[in-house]
């Protein structure tokens, strides 16, 4: 399926319930103040959610600029989200 308000009750329930460990972990990880959540699903033919960290609501918009980080700032920030997961 690839729309997400397709999947059975069962199976959404477990994406948020698993998405809010995640978002846990990103907050953890990083100084934002909330994590938001993006559902499109226009570009990629599977069902899934976008977690954004925000500080303000205009965070969440996709017409901004990518945030441009170096690899290993990057890598720093995948690496202390995988330790909180743990």
């Amino acid at each position: 399926e690839d729309y997400l308000f397709n999947l059975e009750d069962e199976l959404l329930g477990k994406m948020m319930v698993f998405a809010k460990k995640i978002a846990v972990a990103i907050r953890q990880s990083t100084s934002c103040v909330r994590v938001g959540v993006a559902v499109l699903g226009m570009e990629v033919p599977h069902a899934h959610i976008h977690l954004v960290p925000l500080n303000k609501e205009s965070d969440l918009s996709f017409r901004k600029k990518k945030l441009k980080l170096k690899p290993e700032e990057m890598e720093a920030i995948a690496q202390s989200i995988r330790e909180k997961l743990s």
